[in-house]
């Protein structure tokens, strides 16, 4: 029985790593949205 413990804490373990090692190798491109915004003419010096 504490073999199996260990082993499930082991692959419990790798996964983690893996995980992290996932995270921070992955490029996660920057949202891109086109934003379009209306100003009077009011607020421009003259």
């Amino acid at each position: 029985m504490k073999s199996l413990t260990r082993l499930a804490v082991i692959i419990v373990l790798a996964i983690l790593a893996g995980a992290v090692m996932f995270l921070s190798t992955w490029d996660i491109p920057a949202p891109v949205s086109h934003v379009e915004k209306v100003i009077p003419n009011d607020r421009f010096p003259k």
